[in-house]
């Protein structure tokens, strides 16, 4: 027969389980950085805005405190203005790279233009590109008309010129005849 004992009754009242007690460290970690965080961005706030108002000299505390203010003036100011650029506006002079003579048949010479930008190459735009066309005279068959590139203000791209000579004593020359801007 199966045993009819009943299985044994806890013991009453329940024994109490231990009061936990949550340990509120890191909630208050988190609190605490994010409170610095929101104050270091505003802080940084108030820096680049006092920096602005001081920046415009003779704004009104009316204007500086009308939302969107500084972001129509800017939009207002002017193009920056860049000089006109023409043959004037350069020192050209040719450097001799490599020179084969033949005696009395005369020269083979490599030369290149070497420019100096005669201003402050500030005023030189510096999204355009400047076309300098240039005549090289000495050459047995007549002037040759080279041109080169400027861009960038200071990039100046070309293609070395190889001229003939009547004689090892014949005086090269170069002049610019045109610059003309591209964009």
């Amino acid at each position: 027969m199966p045993d009819s004992t009943p299985p044994p009754m806890p013991d009453f009242p329940p024994s109490p389980q231990p009061v936990v007690k949550k340990n509120h460290t890191n909630a208050i970690i988190v609190g605490s950085a994010a409170a610095l965080i929101a104050a270091v961005v505003a802080t940084g706030v108030v820096v680049v805005q006092s920096r602005d108002d001081t920046s415009k000299p003779g704004t009104a505390a009316a204007e500086s405190s009308t939302p969107g203010t500084d972001a129509v003036a800017d939009a207002a100011d002017p193009e920056p203005t860049y000089t006109d650029i023409d043959a004037n506006s350069f020192r050209i002079e040719l450097r001799t790279t490599k020179r084969q003579c033949f005696g009395s048949a005369g020269c083979n010479v490599t030369v290149e233009p070497d420019l100096t930008y005669l201003g402050d190459a500030e005023g030189i735009d510096p999204d355009a590109m400047y076309e300098i066309t240039y005549e090289i005279h000495g050459d047995e068959a007549g002037p040759v008309i080279e041109t080169a590139e400027l861009s960038d203000r200071t990039s100046l791209n070309f293609t070395p010129s190889l001229i003939s000579t009547a004689s090892a004593g014949t005086k090269v020359s170069v002049e610019i005849t045109d610059v003309a801007a591209r964009g």
